[in-house]
């Protein structure tokens, strides 16, 4: 304990850093936290090796609870949003362009359900197909086909 106290500034630089890479690696940036304190007791060591703050541990502790609370209510909202981008990126399957034979006529708004590689699948399509057509998939999504005439 007389280490860590003798070198404050050391300590919570390592500290801080410690818990970033923590948050970062470990959690992938999943919760705020870590990174809230780990932020704030860089910056304390920092302002203690300039000699800003005390070397006091007390000083320290209470130093990093109010930099975690305002670093949390300055960053939460723009972190927040970087959290909750989605792309939305059409994935590619290699159903796409395969063609089978329709066992059943299909209009539009209207599904089927139709055999094809040993799975039952709904079908639909945005045109009217008799039965016997051959049809080429175009979309597939959990447990539907979207096809048209090929």
């Amino acid at each position: 304990m007389d280490y860590i106290t003798d070198n404050l500034a050391q300590s919570l630089i390592i500290l801080g850093l410690l818990l970033l890479s923590i948050e970062i690696l470990v959690l992938g940036f999943s919760t705020f936290v870590l990174f809230f304190v780990g932020v704030a007791a860089v910056i304390t060591g920092g302002l203690i090796s300039f000699g800003v703050l005390p070397n006091e541990l007390v000083d320290a502790l209470l130093t990093i609870c109010i930099l975690s609370a305002v670093i949390a209510v300055v960053s939460w909202k723009p972190l927040k949003s970087l959290q909750n981008k989605v792309e939305t990126t059409k994935t590619t399957n290699d159903m796409i362009g395969n063609k089978f034979i329709l066992t059943q006529a299909l209009t539009p708004g209207q599904q089927v359900t139709c055999n094809y590689s040993g799975i039952d699948w709904k079908v639909s399509s945005e045109e009217d197909i008799a039965i016997g057509a051959e049809v080429e998939i175009t979309d597939v999504s959990v447990g539907q086909l979207r096809v048209k005439k090929a």
